[in-house]
């Protein structure tokens, strides 16, 4: 099947080199802020069923407060540097690589103790919603030119 409405069915958003996160992009939260090195996509992509963001984290920093959540668990996706995340006041490592759900109800903040930017995905989604994984959600539709 293929897209009549490109406009309507696909959204791009540019976020730039990992190492200009922290530079290029600000969140004005309602509370606290502006809060450079960070980027939600909601808008940009126009989502409706997930929200992502991006953030980037100099060396010696971190989110400086502690939240939950009311209705969205969030899965982080740590991509470059090392750190330290806070999950109901225990500390856990964080390296490239490392992958953390957490549920709405659990306390959270994380913080770059190494000497590179701690570059991340976050990916909020409604607790207990999904219906289907990629297995059985997905429709194979033919080749790809290149296979």
């Amino acid at each position: 099947m293929s897209c009549k409405n490109v406009a309507e069915a696909i959204s791009v958003f540019q976020a730039g080199p990992m190492q200009d996160w922290f530079e290029n992009h600000v969140v004005k939260h309602p509370t606290r802020g502006k809060i450079p090195g960070k980027v939600f996509l909601k808008e940009p992509l126009n989502l409706t069923g997930a929200e992502i963001s991006l953030g980037s984290i100099p060396p010696g920093e971190g989110v400086p407060f502690i939240h939950t959540h009311k209705q969205n668990e969030e899965v982080y996706i740590f991509l470059t540097g090392h750190g330290e995340m806070l999950l109901d006041g225990e500390s856990h490592s964080i390296e490239p690589g490392t992958v953390f759900r957490v549920a709405t109800r659990v306390e959270r903040t994380w913080r770059n103790t190494g000497p590179v930017p701690l570059t991340y995905i976050v990916i909020q989604a409604k607790t207990d919603s999904l219906e289907q994984w990629t297995g059985e959600d997905g429709n194979i539709t033919g080749e790809a030119p290149w296979a």
